[in-house]
Formats: structure tokens, C-alpha cells, sequence
């Protein structure tokens, strides 16, 4: 909770990249499970139709939605596959040409085949009309000598390499009961490798392949529960997996794989129930907050499950219809998968099936046995459990060379492990054995710009040592006058010594820091600090700064309310461990730089050659107390060049909505500030829009993009002044590519866009941040719209000088700074506030 980690800030963009708890990952065949007939309110009727488990018995309307989707009815998830072609028409090439070469490796395989191949769409008809799908792909089976060996068929649609002579194709067939079959294929068309069907078929064809390592699907990615890692001092494993994706790229099909792992937790929630059930009173009530929105895996399918609801009137002893006849859980159990259930009185668990690939059925619940479900992910306090986190970072916090190992390794196993080999060849494809070369550029370390000199950010993007002769580049002249400091009296000497610090640190940055009020409170309860505050505000403190034991959420939580909500005053919270470190003139300078900050001021700046320019970050943070409620936080710069000063704003929005309905005002209230400011509105705007979902970018492009360039042509027409040149950039933090240089992580300033992008994007990648451990992991670029009329070389270079200014770090980070601010001012909102903070404070970095 302490606002001054110093170094340990780094690890928001660290590389830790075990795939903890993902809320996509309950992805999940539901007709596995009983469907329950136990919600209140649901009669026996609705749900007698529905499947007990076995395949044959699902309800009519699963079968036939399953009959019209298509072949990739096995793992139907359209989003990942869509092709948005977003590369603005009149962009001829993407490359930049400025920097210094690099050659790189990267996480990709090439699948190398044929110049002449192609994936053949046929559509498939029986006569007399066969309604059985199994049956279907039996019959057709029959014909392997004709259709060869590499195909997919999912009852109506065929998929092959092999072009047959005449578009109609006539077969006969015979199923085991004796009955002949006219089969018609007919052929549908080539697939072309810009439409999303192509990639799933080559995904598919993937997956297939893989199946022959023996590893397991858990949510979208494939483990190796037989390689598993146990953690046993945390009741916890680590199941290794990959993370694998076709597409096609610039020039090439390329497999990209990234290592990942998933936590399994050995407790099941059996075990949160009993220990919840010992306080009898309300142990209904604390079940549910303990359980409620889990991701649970059940060993005896190895599928996964999110839990949305805890029926407590229901046992393992009630009923279901399963086969025409009334079944209890415990029988069904031990009948399907000779499992005893040990508790007759538990509770039992609800997941609503939520799979967007099948909508006719998204009412659909499946219900679960408590002692059967093993829970996934980690809770908030296991992540803040250091040791914890160092056991697990020992795994999966991986540097360049070992990633690499393990990615030829997985490479070896495909080429080597017959069942995979066949499946290549049977579709006439092959795997590159080599990872992937490609070129990159470094972009040249950039300056940082101080009161009255400049310094270089270095190789490793670091300027800290700097700090130790140069001036902040702007501070209050009045300097630090009138502010108050809230600490327990027993804490006394540890204020005194975090102050004498705080000033000597902010004198030798310029920044003048009198005595402050001292109010000593006799407790650490949240009330005390709270009338404290109350106390402080009535001296009109430009800043409180408040001195706690330790890292309480809800005294935390209340500190930022009383600040931001109800008296507009900056808040600065320090922890007395914080006041303790050795390194407290370190921590002290760190303090100081963020108490300029709150006061609205800058204490650096990079060379920036455009004058007209606002760049502007947007990002969506989810409220922890309402998940119908997310917080969009949006933070624009006021011209670098002249005032270096940045505004906020936050908007409330749904959770489920994927744009942002709330954007265009938060928009034209910072384009007023800007016009308040310079009397005039920027020529320039660079927008990175962060927080979107590779299935939201259809929407995006054709709705949000298309709203803001309309509104902003009317908002300056307004003001009676030309349309300003935009820049549209989606920005990615969560993308799968990595790079490598000899075994190392790349520098900081290296950008690649070519031979991995997408070559209907106008795209690149940027490593922008210096990774000590583990695998420095690319942020993806996506430039959606642009008339700004700057070439790749100087959009590339703008996005690395943006990610010089987060004024909580002094070096690059993952990200432009203004999407760093945008996040961290979401996040308060959405996990402290869940209000919004007053408009006085719109000019200050109070969020920091």
C-alpha cells in the first residue's frame, strides 16, 4: 500500500509470466457436467430435457447449433480468429529505416509448405438426410483414399488441401446398419488466408498435432500435468504449458509459442467450506465471498469452471434427470467416474455457462461437487505473500536463454513424436526447426531534460544517479508552505527521521520543503486518521501526508476517499517499514519527486521535437466492489514543449460494455483545458488507447475510432479552427511474442516491424523498459487511424520518448507514461474510491 517502493515499482511491468487465474480461461465443454434442476423458481420441465453428461443425450438445440458452426466446433472461439484489417489505405510501408540494426530471435516457428498450397472448403450433403454427426463422420471416413488423410469434417462442412477435378464429387457410402448414402461434395470455394476460417483450421490443425504429447487442455492452453511442479510449503502446483497460435504473417504462416504455467491449488473448495463453517453463524455468507467468481478445476475432466453461485438447499443426495429417469449426484458420480463422494450434506456449486461460442445455450448451468473441484489462481493475499511469490518466480520468471531452451525443446517433441509428424504431413505442412530471425532497430538513448541541464537516459534507459546533482525541472516557487504530516505518536523518531531525509533530498532537487503541521494521533484505527485529516483541512493543507504501520486496505482506502472525494487534498501515504529502510535518503528522494507531482509540477522532461502536440492515454480499471462497474481514467499532456503539465479525468462505465461510451466527453474536457491554457487547441493528437480485448478491436475500429475523428471535426469547427491530425494507437501489453539477442534480453529502444507483425495492420513492437530477470516481454502497437503525417520512423520514436515520463520511476516503462497514468488512476478509483474524485484536482498527479 505504500506509495514509495522505490525499485520495487518495476513489477508491474516485470516478466513474470505464469498464467495465474485468467478470466477467459473457463472455457469449457459444459455438457460434461449434470445440468441442474435445483434453482429456485425453475420447474422440473425446463430442465428434464437437458444432458446428465453422456453425449448422446444432450438437449436437440446443442446438437444443431452445433451442426451449423463450422469446423471448429472443438474449440469454437471466433474473436481469437478475426482478421481486422486496420492498415490505413494510404500507408505504403510500415518500416522505419532510423537506428541501429539488430538481429533477433524470436518465439516463432515458420510451417513451411508447398508454393501451390492452399485449404479447399467443401460442402458436404447426404441422401436420404443423416441427422447423426458421428454417423456422418464415420461414413466418410470410409473414403480416406480419396479425400487422403489430412481433412476436417464436422458433419457439413469438409476442409482439405486436395482440389478434386469437378466441383460436385459424388460418393457412396454405407453406415454399420446397413443403409447406402448418396455423399455430395460440393466445393464451396478457397479459403484465403484473410479470412478468419484459415486460421482456424490451421489452429486446429494444430491442436491436432499436439495432442500426440500427451498434454492436457485446461481453459484454452494445453499442460503437462505429468511435469507438474509442487510447491508444498504453499499447498500449490505449478502445471508447465504452452500458449500456441497460428497466423499468417508478413510473408510466412508462423506458429508462435509462449511458455506459460498455470497454479493449481491442492486445497479444494471442500477445504474453504469446512474452514469457513467455523464460525456457524454466518458461514453461509463468508462461503460465498470466498468462493463466489473462482475459477475451479475438476481432476476427474481436467475442465475448468467459474463458480457464479452456492446452492445451500441442495446436496449431492438431490436429483437430476439423466436419461429419462431421476439420478442423484452421488450415483451419477460413481457410475460415470467411480468416484465417491465422501460428504452427503455439502453444498453444491453453480457455473453458468457463459461461452460466447454457444449462445443458444447460454442459460445453460452446470453444477459441481465442492470435495471434487480444485481451485486455480491466486488469491490478492498470496500475491503480496513474498515468499510465496519468490518459490513460484524460481519457475516461472525465466531468463532469455532458458526460454529458449525450453522452446526448442517443445519444438523437438513435435518433430519428433510420430502422431505429430503425421498430422503435419498428412496436411502437407512442415515445422521450422530454427526460431524465427528477425531485424530489428535501436531506437538512440533519448535525453532527459532537467531545470538547467540535460543528461542522457543511458543503455539500460536508467537516470536515476542523475537526481544527484540536477534541479527538478519545474517545482512551486513558493516551494512546499503550507502542508501536514499524521503519524501515531509511538512512531515519533521515525518521522522525525523520514523528514530530516525528505528535506535535505528535496533541497538538493530545488524543491523547497518548510516544517510541516505535526498532528500525533494516540492509535492507528482508520477513524483516527480520518479526524485527523478532518483536523488538517481546516489549515487548507496543499498536501497531508500521513505516516501508517503498516499496509491496511480499508484505512488506505479511507485516507484516498477523505483526499480525493470529500476534501480535494493530496494525499502521501508512507509506511513506518518504508521509514526504516536503510536506503532512506534513496526512498526519501523518490518521496519528494511525488510530493512535486501532487503539487502539479514536473520534475523532468525528454527532448521533444513537435510543438502543438497532445498525447493522451485511456484505460479501463474493473470496480472490485461492483463487477457490473468499471472506471475509465483518461490523462492528456498539455504541450510538453511549453508548460509540461498534464490533465485528468475518470467517468463510471459498465463492465460489459467494450467501448467506451463515457470517452468523447472526458476527451473534450482536456481539449478545453488545453484551449485554457495555450488559447488555442493542439494541432497535434496522439492518442494510445490501452485495455482492449483482441475481440473488441472489430467494434473499436468501426464505432470508437469513427465517433471521436467525427466529433473532434465538430469540436474544432467550433472553435473555428482546421480538424487536428490524430494518431489512433491500441497499445498491448498482453501479446505472446518475445525477443532475443544472443541469449539476452534486447535493449531498451528496440523496435520491430516486420516479418512477426500483421500485414493488415499498420503494427510494430517496442522494448522499452530494462528487464534485470526473467524475459523482457514487447508492447504491441496497433496505429488504427492516422492523418498526422508522420512516418513510422517518428511515430516509433515519439511512443519510446513517451515512455520516458512516469514520474513514479525514473526510467522507461512498459508503456507511453500517459497510459501508465491512465491505468494507476483507474485502478485507485476502481479498488479504493468507487467514486469519483473532485474536479480540483484534474491538474495534479494525486493517483500517484
Amino acid at each position: 500500500m505504500s506509495e514509495n517502493q522505490g525499485r520495487g515499482h518495476r513489477r508491474p511491468y516485470g516478466t513474470l509470466d505464469a498464467s495465474f487465474d485468467q478470466p477467459g480461461s473457463s472455457k469449457t465443454d459444459k455438457r460434461e457436467e449434470p445440468r441442474a434442476k435445483i434453482f429456485k423458481g425453475q420447474s422440473e420441465a425446463s430442465t428434464s430435457g437437458r444432458s446428465s453428461g453422456a453425449a448422446a443425450n444432450r438437449d436437440p438445440s446443442h446438437v444443431s447449433s452445433r451442426q451449423e458452426g463450422g469446423p471448429m466446433q472443438e474449440r469454437q472461439h471466433l474473436d481469437r480468429f478475426d482478421i481486422v484489417k486496420t492498415r490505413p489505405a494510404d500507408v505504403v510501408s510500415k518500416q522505419g529505416h532510423e537506428g541501429e540494426p539488430i538481429r533477433l530471435q524470436s518465439n516463432f516457428f515458420r510451417l513451411q509448405t508447398k508454393p501451390e498450397w492452399r485449404i479447399v472448403h467443401y460442402h458436404v450433403d447426404f441422401e436420404p438426410e443423416l441427422e447423426n454427426i458421428r454417423v456422418r463422420m464415420g461414413i466418410l471416413s470410409n473414403h480416406t483414399n480419396i479425400l487422403g488423410s489430412g481433412y476436417l469434417f464436422d458433419g457439413k462442412q469438409l476442409f482439405t488441401t486436395k482440389k478434386f477435378e469437378k466441383d460436385l464429387t459424388v460418393l457412396c457410402g454405407q453406415s454399420k446398419m446397413g443403409i447406402d448414402y448418396k455423399i455430395s461434395i460440393k466445393c464451396v470455394g478457397i479459403i484465403s488466408n484473410a479470412e478468419p476460417r484459415f486460421l482456424q483450421v490451421l489452429n486446429l490443425i494444430l491442436r491436432r498435432s499436439m495432442k500426440g504429447l500427451k498434454l492436457e487442455l485446461v481453459g484454452r492452453n494445453l499442460f503437462d500435468p505429468l511435469a507438474k511442479i509442487p510447491i508444498r510449503d504453499h499447498q500449490m502446483e505449478l502445471w508447465p504449458g504452452y500458449e500456441t497460435s497460428i497466423r499468417q504473417h508478413e510473408k510466412d504462416i508462423m506458429l508462435c509459442t509462449e511458455i506459460t504455467h498455470k497454479v493449481m491449488r491442492t486445497e479444494t473448495v471442500y477445504e474453504i467450506l469446512k474452514r469457513c463453517s467455523n464460525n456457524p453463524s454466518r458461514h453461509q455468507d463468508e462461503f460465498r465471498v470466498n468462493v463466489l467468481d473462482l475459477v475451479v478445476l475438476t481432476d476427474y475432466n481436467n475442465k475448468t469452471y467459474r463458480i457464479n453461485d452456492v446452492d445451500f438447499a441442495q446436496t449431492p443426495k438431490s436429483t437430476f434427470s439423466c436419461k429419462g429417469k431421476d439420478i442423484s449426484f452421488i450415483e451419477y458420480y460413481l457410475t460415470k467416474y467411480n468416484i465417491r463422494i465422501r460428504d452427503h450434506n455439502q453444498p453444491l456449486l453453480i457455473s453458468k455457462n457463459r461461452d460466447k461460442s454457444q449462445k443458444t445455450n447460454a442459460s445453460d448451468v452446470v453444477v459441481l461437487i465442492p470435495e471434487l473441484c480444485r481451485v486455480t489462481g491466486l488469491t490478492d493475499a498470496m500475491r503480496s505473500n513474498f515468499q510465496l511469490m519468490r518459490a513460484m518466480s524460481e519457475h516461472t520468471r525465466m531468463n532469455p536463454d532458458r526460454r529458449i531452451d525450453r522452446l526448442r525443446r517443445f519444438n523437438n517433441r513435435l518433430q519428433t513424436t510420430a502422431d505429430s509428424v503425421k498430422v503435419l504431413k498428412d496436411w502437407n505442412m512442415k515445422l521450422d526447426e530454427n526460431l524465427t530471425e528477425v531485424q530489428g532497430r535501436i531506437i538512440p538513448p533519448q535525453k532527459i531534460v532537467f531545470n538547467q541541464s540535460k543528461c542522457s537516459a543511458g543503455e539500460t534507459a536508467d537516470w536515476t544517479r542523475c537526481f544527484r546533482d540536477q534541479r527538478l525541472l519545474t517545482t512551486p516557487s513558493e516551494g512546499l508552505d503550507r502542508w501536514a504530516v499524521i503519524a501515531p505518536e509511538r512512531n515519533s523518531f521515525d518521522l522525525k527521521n523520514l523528514l530530516e531525509n525528505l528535506l535535505r533530498a528535496a533541497s538538493g532537487m530545488g524543491l523547497k520543503i518548510r516544517s510541516p503541521h505535526e498532528l500525533k494521533i494516540y492509535d492507528d484505527r482508520t477513524a483516527t486518521y480520518v479526524r485527523a485529516m478532518d483536523d488538517c483541512t481546516r489549515m487548507d493543507p496543499k498536501l497531508i501526508l500521513c505516516l501508517v504501520p503498516n499496509n491496511n486496505v480499508e484505512r488506505y482506502s479511507s485516507i484516498k476517499k477523505r483526499g480525493c472525494i470529500d476534501r480535494a487534498v493530496p494525499t502521501q501515504v508512507v509506511t513506518v517499514k518504508t521509514s526504516k529502510n536503510r536506503g532512506l535518503m534513496s526512498i526519501a528522494t523518490k518521496i519528494a519527486i511525488q510530493l512535486n507531482c501532487k503539487l502539479g509540477y514536473t520534475p523532468w522532461m525528454i527532448e521533444l521535437p513537435l510543438s502543438g502536440l497532445m498525447t493522451i492515454g485511456f484505460d479501463i480499471a474493473k470496480s472490485a466492489r461492483d463487477r457490473r462497474k468499471a472506471y475509465g481514467a483518461l490523462v492528456a499532456s498539455m504541450d510538453l514543449q511549453q508548460n509540461s503539465t498534464y490533465f485528468s479525468t475518470v467517468s463510471e462505465c459498465s463492465a460489459f460494455d467494450v467501448l467506451a461510451n463515457t470517452l468523447w466527453p472526458m476527451i473534450a474536457k482536456a481539449l478545453r483545458q488545453y484551449q485554457r491554457e495555450h488559447q488555442k487547441l493542439p494541432t497535434r493528437i496522439l492518442f494510445y488507447r490501452d485495455g482492449v480485448s483482441a475481440g473488441s478491436l472489430k467494434q473499436l475500429f468501426e464505432y470508437e475510432v469513427k465517433d471521436i475523428v467525427e466529433k473532434l471535426d465538430i469540436e474544432y469547427k467550433r472553435a473555428n479552427s482546421a480538424p487536428p491530425m490524430l494518431a489512433y494507437i491500441v497499445v498491448t501489453k498482453s501479446c505472446n511474442t518475445r525477443f532475443f539477442r544472443n541469449g539476452r534480453n534486447p535493449p531498451p529502444g528496440t523496435v520491430v516491424d516486420d516479418i512477426v507483425t500483421l500485414p493488415e495492420r499498420y503494427d510494430f513492437y517496442l522494448v522499452s523498459q530494462t528487464v534485470r530477470q526473467g524475459t523482457v516481454s514487447p508492447t504491441s502497437y496497433n496505429v488504427l487511424y492516422s492523418n498526422i503525417r508522420l512516418n513510422p520512423d517518428q511515430i516509433q520514436k515519439l511512443t519510446y520518448k513517451m515512455c520516458h515520463l512516469y514520474y513514479n520511476w525514473s526510467g522507461t516503462t512498459r508503456v507511453p507514461a500517459v497510459c501508465q497514468y491512465a491505468k494507476k488512476l483507474a485502478t485507485l478509483v476502481g479498488t479504493h474510491l468507487h467514486a469519483i474524485p473532485q474536479n480540483a484536482l484534474e491538474k495534479k498527479f494525486f493517483y500517484l
